[in-house]
């Protein structure tokens, strides 16, 4: 987990602290050409939910499917289960699947002995015993050639593997941890993944939603990765425009949490003045949602509007003191309730900035 401070001497549009948990990889500059991403925070209430799921299910031995685009934090995800297990001081290990060569993958997996092919000049471990004790994290596991599924669904089922060119078992203890971003039951439908394995997977089932559909996780990542990028740009002062936090809350994001990382780090190198600007950002238009502010008023619930039009009536003929500032702190109080006191979802739904909000909430006496 990790938690920001202070952080004026980098950046002073991020909060004075960020509670929300964050998990990043081990050596994130070290996958600078990955399509992984590399940061997985829990500020939505969506990814809230997710985090309390992931709770209940690590300490148990029980496989882990995890269910999501490329670049939503799947192996992230799949460190927290491993990290909350009693298996924490034990061996993680990720492989990718669709990185492997087929004639290659059941080597890769299971092991071979000197001889057992053309070409394995020595024994070689497999992942399955080099995780023995641990977590083996299979990403892409619908690229697995059938061959390989079934010696996987065997694994599980007798808890020991045999190397290529041997016919001795050796046992193993290893919590499988699988991910995916196709649809399984399509490919177990057009016969290119065992219905059996799929179910055996499934016993647990993490849906990792794309960031497009947690927008309360945006701006905490935008923030780490300022704060990040920032460290090692030695930057010494960094402000976040609201034209910029509006354009990055209002985009799709179809490369999920990466293609994120890489605007703000982009961001990063061309701003100027000591702020970022939207037009810094350089985002792909054709991915920018579109708002029809002239439907507003019609899509909002009628009698509401009614209602709250008729509350402002009765205000107006009392004329109390102060009455532009008190509607105003009761819609800040409203808003940050029905948001269960999350500032970034709050900000979001009242169409302002977080760092507003804060101010705001400081100034009617919520924070202090």
């Amino acid at each position: 987990m990790d938690k920001y401070r202070d952080s004026t001497r980098v950046n002073n549009a991020v909060p004075e602290v960020f509670d929300d948990p964050l998990i990043t990889l081990p050596n994130p500059d070290s996958h600078a050409m990955s399509i992984r991403a590399t940061a997985l925070v829990f500020a939505d209430p969506a990814s809230t939910r997710l985090l309390e799921y992931i709770e209940r299910i690590a300490p148990s031995d029980a496989t882990v499917l995890i269910i999501g685009e490329t670049g939503t934090g799947k192996e992230l995800a799949a460190r927290q289960v491993h990290t909350l297990s009693h298996r924490r001081e034990k061996p993680f290990i990720a492989v990718n699947c669709g990185a492997i060569s087929e004639s290659l993958v059941e080597s890769e997996l299971f092991g071979h002995e000197r001889g057992a092919f053309t070409g394995a000049l020595n024994k070689r471990v497999g992942w399955f015993e080099a995780a023995n004790g641990g977590t083996l994290f299979l990403d892409e596991i619908g690229d697995l050639p059938l061959s390989a599924q079934v010696k996987i669904l065997r694994v599980l089922q007798e808890r020991e593997v045999v190397r290529l060119g041997s016919s001795a078992a050796i046992p193993i203890s290893v919590r499988l941890i699988a991910a995916t971003n196709i649809n399984l039951l399509e490919a177990v439908e057009a016969g290119r993944f065992r219905e059996d394995l799929y179910h055996r997977l499934k016993v647990a089932s993490l849906n990792l939603l794309p960031l497009r559909e947690r927008p309360g996780d945006i701006l905490p990542l935008v923030w780490h990765f300022m704060e990040r990028y920032g460290e090692r740009l030695k930057l010494t002062r960094v402000e976040l425009c609201a034209d910029a936090e509006y354009e990055l809350l209002n985009y799709a994001w179809p490369g999920n949490i990466r293609e994120l990382e890489n605007v703000i780090h982009h961001a990063l190198l061309i701003f100027r003045n000591g702020k970022i600007t939207a037009p810094d950002l350089h985002l792909n238009p054709n991915f920018v949602v579109k708002h029809n502010n002239n439907n507003a008023t019609q899509s909002a619930n009628p009698s509401a509007l009614k209602a709250l039009e008729n509350a402002l009536t009765a205000l107006y003929e009392h004329s109390p003191s102060n009455l532009f500032e008190k509607i105003e702190e009761t819609i800040i109080r409203t808003a940050y309730a029905h948001c269960e006191n999350n500032q970034v979802q709050t900000g979001y739904l009242l169409g302002i900035s977080r760092n507003i909000l804060r101010h705001k909430l400081k100034r009617y006496g919520y924070l202090t």
